[in-house]
């Protein structure tokens, strides 16, 4: 349902905005924030009256949908009990939290550091890594995204990365296993799993095995384009952090809570990580929160050692009974098992009847409401329909499609020559199907500007 709305609020929202708001990742000049007045569920609404399903879930983080009514509640009644308190003494909803989501986490993750989001959960990850090791590089992959803070913007491996890399200190980028845009030339999963790990364990060689602390990776990466591994890949990247003594930093940041149908991704390849980070669908945004949660090995280390990091608002008690509802409400409506279900039972068979229709349609990969459309001129060829990290004219085909979405009510998840499936994970049968009938019509804008047109 869409509340009756004044266009002329709207108007002066998106004043006010032009005005006085710096937006990130963008050319202030060039771009034309959407006036939103309300949000409920799958979707959202402008001051017009024009209602959108989210295919987004903001960023990637509304997990149950938007104004969730008990963990609105849940908000109201922590703020007027406790609504903030520093982070130095022990809370309720802070110490709930923590027990949740230690519950949850693989293998004795049992101790959780809270941080305000994901960048600063890879921050942390990383510092805890460096001392626990007594080392310095970090291995990252490309075709990832960490983070828009200094060592988590510059462990990321796409183009966001460049203005502000400085070539800081003990980062290396490697290749991760990505079977459709091989950087090994395979042509099968095992082989590319093999090329992949025998890559890693030569850029350990050389970069010298004892200097390294931490491998980290996403567990299946995200905005770079939702390629899960292939069978056997993180068990040898655990073994190898295993055999040089180097700490496995997994990011659950996206793939957490819900978002692959399991509560971690991890849990989809059986590997437990020294340290995971997670943020978003930890409580699905309402209130900025993420973390880290910590290997038995490693909160040891900092036993009788102070640990040299905090945050003013680290477990801020509004955003940890967010959380400590988020988890209740995902337990009691079964929003794992619905993410799982839907993508198995809709999305996945809904994506693949596109891909027979539309030549635009490449590859498609994904799981539970985690999914990506790879876009292709030419199938044969697999050249990306616009090029990479295309801006102005050289984008305009996937701007024509971001177009099509948005006129048919569907807000899309666009990034360079893909669009992502990644709807909020109670997203009902209905919705779904929805979003796949609009994403129908506009990939038929897609294939205007394939070699098949």
């Amino acid at each position: 349902m869409t509340p009756h709305v004044h266009s002329q609020s709207g108007a002066a929202v998106k004043a006010a905005d032009r005005a006085h708001v710096f937006h990130s990742w963008s050319a202030q000049g060039l771009i034309d924030p959407l006036a939103v007045a309300g949000a409920e569920g799958s979707y959202f609404w402008d001051y017009d009256g024009n209602r959108y399903l989210d295919f987004t879930s903001g960023l990637v983080f509304t997990n149950i949908g938007y104004q969730h009514p008990k963990v609105v509640a849940a908000i109201q009644e922590q703020a007027a009990k406790l609504s903030t308190f520093a982070p130095a003494f022990a809370v309720e909803p802070r110490s709930e939290a923590a027990r949740l989501i230690a519950e949850r986490t693989p293998g004795d993750l049992d101790k959780i550091f809270f941080t305000n989001g994901g960048a600063e959960a890879i921050e942390n990850a990383v510092r805890m890594a460096r001392l626990h090791t007594g080392r310095h590089k970090v291995l990252a992959a490309y075709r990832s995204y960490h983070g828009g803070t200094t060592t988590a913007i510059n462990l990321t491996g796409d183009p966001r990365r460049w203005a502000s890399d400085n070539g800081t200190s003990g980062t290396v980028h490697f290749w991760a296993p990505f079977l459709y845009r091989s950087a090994f030339y395979a042509e099968t999963e095992a082989q590319e799993c093999a090329r992949a790990l025998q890559h890693l364990e030569d850029t350990i060689a050389f970069e010298g095995p004892a200097a390294i602390a931490a491998i980290v990776l996403e567990t299946i990466p995200g905005t770079a384009g939702i390629m899960t591994p292939p069978p056997g890949y993180l068990a040898g990247v655990r073994e190898i952090c295993d055999r040089y003594g180097i700490v496995f930093v997994l990011d659950e940041v996206m793939a957490g809570f819900g978002r692959t149908g399991k509560w971690f991704a991890s849990e989809h390849f059986d590997v437990v990580p020294d340290l995971m980070t997670f943020a978003k669908g930890v409580n699905s945004g309402y209130v900025p929160l993420g973390g880290v949660a910590i290997s038995g090995a490693i909160a040891e280390t900092f036993e009788k050692r102070p640990y040299p990091g905090g945050l003013t608002y680290s477990g801020h008690p509004l955003a940890c009974a967010a959380a400590v509802a988020t988890i209740q409400v995902m337990e009691e409506e079964r929003v794992v098992e619905n993410a799982a279900h839907i993508g198995e039972t809709v999305i996945a068979p809904g994506l693949r009847e596109l891909a027979e229709r539309h030549p635009s349609i490449g590859e498609i990969r994904g799981t539970g409401m985690f999914w990506a459309l790879d876009l292709v001129k030419d199938r044969e060829t697999r050249e990306p329909l616009v090029p990479y990290n295309a801006s102005g004219a050289d984008n305009a085909p996937m701007a024509a499609f971001g177009a099509a979405c948005k006129k048919n009510g569907l807000w899309p998840f666009i990034n360079m020559n893909r669009t992502h499936v990644v709807p909020p994970c109670n997203v009902t049968e209905a919705e779904a199907k929805e979003g796949l009938a609009v994403l129908d019509i506009a990939l038929s804008v897609a294939d205007e500007h394939t070699t098949a047109a």
